[in-house]
């Protein structure tokens, strides 16, 4: 009896200089990412145009900045409680993370890093940043894929210009003997959609429709995974997937990553071509 392969996500390379839109490779890419999304609610993305030495840089930060005297951390709040930092939970122990609002724009970037280091930190501030750039372009890219396949475009440019950007900054450490090795609570996103990106160390598992969890190797360092939220599910009426996962750590290596999350601040409408007749 031959043995089922273990499933795994689409990727999809978004390298190609030529991939703009209104080209054939846009029009393939178009389908491809619509089809992923339906299927599991996510892909990877591999975009070697994203800089080595930039991923290397985020990284060394995101350590630097988990250092940080826990009381320090705890001062990035905002008035939705999700965005700021959330940590120190019994039964979370191996989660802790932070938020940027208006990740996007230098401003917020800004006000954070002066939360964090009062001195100041021009270098997690310029690297933060130019990352949050490159996350958000990919995301817009997608997104626009995502109008254009469903023939809604015309609603694209209405949609990003009532978008913004929270920008997570997640550490998973390594579980000690006898800890739990949850990492974060299975759920789904309430994002439109999440660009997320990562240390070497894999521990994301996505749950598929058939109710199977898929282990997401993207450990490259050119390598995104893109996840649909129940934003996006609510609007695509229900034809695009918003797949509950979760984060299960293994080995002696912490995992940094970072949540790029899409919110749009109208209300979520389905277009009519949408509408089921």
């Amino acid at each position: 009896m031959g043995s089922e392969s273990t499933p795994t996500l689409p990727i999809l390379d978004f390298s190609d200089a030529e991939l703009k839109p209104g080209t054939d490779s846009w029009l393939v890419a178009c389908k491809k990412v619509t089809h992923a999304l339906e299927q599991y609610g996510c892909f990877i993305i591999e975009y070697d145009k994203f800089p080595l030495q930039l991923h290397n840089q985020v990284f060394s930060l995101l350590e630097e900045l988990f250092l940080l005297p826990t009381e320090t951390k705890m001062k990035n709040r905002y008035e939705k409680p999700l965005n700021g930092y959330v940590g120190q939970i019994p039964k979370l122990p191996l989660h802790e993370s932070l938020g940027i609002d208006n990740a996007t724009s230098v401003e917020g970037t800004r006000f954070f890093t002066n939360l964090m280091w009062p001195q100041g930190n021009d270098r997690f501030c310029e690297y933060i940043s130019k990352y949050a750039k490159v996350a958000a372009e990919l995301d817009q890219m997608v997104t626009r894929m995502i109008f254009e396949s469903y023939g809604v475009e015309r609603y694209h440019d209405a949609y990003t210009d009532a978008t913004t950007y929270l920008l997570r900054l997640l550490k998973n450490r390594a579980p000690q003997q006898s800890e739990p090795t949850l990492g974060f609570i299975t759920h789904t996103d309430k994002s439109f959609t999440t660009i997320l990106h990562q240390n070497q160390v894999n521990a994301l598992e996505v749950e598929t429709r058939d109710g199977n969890r898929i282990n997401v190797d993207f450990s490259s360092p050119s390598s995104f995974v893109v996840i649909a939220g129940d934003a996006l599910m609510a609007w695509s009426n229900d034809r695009v997937l918003s797949p509950r996962h979760q984060v299960v750590m293994s080995g002696n290596i912490d995992r940094y990553s970072l949540g790029l999350f899409a919110f749009n601040n109208g209300t979520i409408q389905v277009p009519e071509e949408l509408v089921d007749d």
